[in-house]
């Protein structure tokens, strides 16, 4: 049987535990931990999924005794001492960190034990563990969000509206905590966070704005919805209600800027995650297929236009490694789809707009009235 060492620390500082980033030891099994966790956190579990439903069985079957004892059995020999290795490994490299499993019961505290035995360290657990952590960002997101002064930046597309952004300091970037470019062609290579994780990283840091002593930050403007997450509403309420500055810039801007995001970086992306011809290939399929979703709302006659003209652009660009051809179908799809969609927006939010210019006098603006600055 199990015994443990009634010395070995907790942690209830949360929000500490948020501001300072501080590193997360995960000892919850990887099912678990991929439908939401928080961003400093490392997943090295106590026992796998397997296990895990194995030892549940067992719990509702036999109870709580033989649960244990099945579990010290299965996690036991080589496989605990490479589990203790990697727990070691993650302690030595983050000695300021702690751990956690799902309530802050059995799993870590045979993780905590088990690391006190071997090494002698006593590594703190999060008191409450994962379900604590995670209840404290939801109230804390409905507890800050109406008393932060988010200021959006509009614009349309193409005006290099989120490199701005990330220009700029405080700043809150929704695309990236979503993993997402907010637009009909805004998918990156690799999936975007689960709904759970996405607000986990909003939480943290919307909290981490608020306590900054400026009540001010800078963010794009965004429907509720990013790609396929949501802004919970408790946030998303006030940020709609944000006083709007629209950027503006002239067609060619717009065309540089999207086709170094839409060709450039993302066929960068695909090849990096699929290796060279296959990476084209998933990027080139990516960029027909956001093309086919949209095509009800250009029309028949302009789809048919816009989508021969990005066809051969990628034949052009697989043949000969040119990209230039790509800035046509750029073109038509600012004006034909996104401008009048960006024009009907904006239209309902008119009466929040309170400053439009370049990004010169955009700059003056938030630095004399928001305290919003160049990084």
């Amino acid at each position: 049987m199990l015994h443990f060492d009634t010395d070995l620390p907790e942690v209830d500082d949360l929000l500490q535990l948020f501001l300072n980033d501080t590193p997360l030891m995960d000892v919850r099994a990887p099912v678990e931990f991929n439908e939401g966790a928080f961003p400093t956190a490392k997943n090295i579990p106590l026992i796998n999924d397997e296990e895990r439903h194995v030892i549940g069985k067992t719990y509702k079957d036999l109870g709580q005794d033989e649960a244990i004892r099945l579990g010290v059995e299965l996690v036991s020999g080589t496989t605990k001492s490479d589990r203790l290795a990697q727990w070691q490994q993650f302690v030595k490299t983050h000695p300021e960190g702690v751990l956690y499993c799902f309530r802050g019961g059995m799993r870590s505290k045979v993780t905590q034990q088990w690391l006190f035995e071997e090494t002698g360290v006593r590594y703190p657990r999060v008191k409450g563990g994962y379900k604590v952590l995670r209840r404290f960002l939801i109230d804390q997101l409905e507890a800050v969000s109406p008393k932060v002064k988010p200021v959006v930046i509009g614009g349309r597309t193409g005006v290099g509206k989120t490199k701005f952004l990330q220009s700029l300091s405080p700043n809150l970037d929704l695309e990236g905590l979503a993993w997402h470019r907010g637009s009909a062609f805004g998918s990156h290579a690799t999936p975007q966070p689960t709904q759970i994780a996405f607000e986990n990283r909003l939480s943290i840091e919307v909290l981490k704005l608020f306590h900054n002593g400026n009540p001010h930050f800078i963010a794009e403007d965004e429907s509720r919805n990013i790609g396929h997450r949501h802004m919970p509403m408790s946030f998303f309420e006030p940020f709609s209600l944000a006083p709007i500055i629209v950027l503006d810039e002239t067609e060619e801007h717009r065309i540089n800027i999207t086709h170094q995001e839409y060709i450039h970086e993302a066929l960068a992306e695909f090849v990096e995650l699929h290796g060279e011809e296959a990476g084209f290939e998933a990027w080139a399929a990516a960029l027909t297929d956001s093309l086919f979703r949209i095509r009800k709302r250009l029309g028949g006659v302009n789809y048919e236009k816009i989508n021969k003209e990005l066809q051969d652009a990628l034949d052009l660009h697989k043949a000969q490694n040119d990209t230039t051809a790509h800035r046509s179908w750029i073109k038509s799809l600012l004006i034909d789809y996104y401008d009048a969609m960006y024009e009907y927006q904006l239209s309902k939010k008119s009466d929040r707009i309170v400053f439009t210019g370049n990004r010169d006098d955009v700059l003056e603006k938030l630095e004399n009235s928001y305290k919003i600055h160049l990084i």
